[in-house]
């Protein structure tokens, strides 16, 4: 008699979780924006160097003065091919201005002949900066792509940004981030 009353006391008790987790998952609103935390915010930005794809050395340290926008990238991703044309745009915008972003493909575990290809029938004339033994992204700590980190021009990390870019997203946080670098 008493393992019933167990299992009724216990099946009562995983139900109100079950029960509980529901209610929360109804109420809680979504984080459609994808930022995401990391230890790196507020930080200075890890020390990476490499190559682009042309050759060029590249040296993140050496960006400082600028805004900097890496995107982990690979020409494979569903969601990295699908927020590029995004990306475009925002790279052509932030041309236009004195104190425009610049943005930096990291290629994460492709290849340059790919990433060529992709670039040469997609558009984005920014820089493609080549992660051979994966150290960037180990570095930023990503765990996906696409990815995107803006760094400020102190070469301080300000914002992780986890997933696929929606429209202007990308832009509304480098502009905010703008107005809270000069305040």
């Amino acid at each position: 008699m008493k393992s019933k009353n167990l299992v009724k006391f216990v099946s009562a008790i995983v139900a109100v979780v079950v029960a509980m987790f529901f209610v929360v998952l109804l109420v809680a609103e979504p984080d459609t924006d994808m930022v995401a935390r990391s230890p790196l915010l507020g930080q200075p930005a890890p020390a990476i160097s490499s190559r682009t794809i042309e050759g060029d050395p590249f040296a993140l340290e050496r960006r400082k003065g600028s805004w900097v926008v890496l995107n982990f990238f690979n020409s494979t991703c569903v969601p990295c091919i699908n927020e590029h044309p995004l990306l475009v745009d925002f790279a052509d915008a932030e041309s236009r201005r004195p104190d425009g972003a610049e943005l930096y493909t990291i290629i994460n575990d492709d290849n340059s002949e790919s990433i060529r290809n992709f670039f040469d029938k997609n558009g984005g004339d920014w820089s493609k900066i080549t992660d051979d033994n994966g150290a960037i992204a180990v570095a930023f700590g990503v765990a996906r792509v696409p990815e995107t980190w803006i760094i400020d021009p102190n070469g301080v990390v300000r914002l992780r940004i986890t997933g696929e870019l929606t429209e202007g997203l990308l832009g509304r946080q480098v502009d905010l981030l703008r107005e809270d670098f000069s305040s």
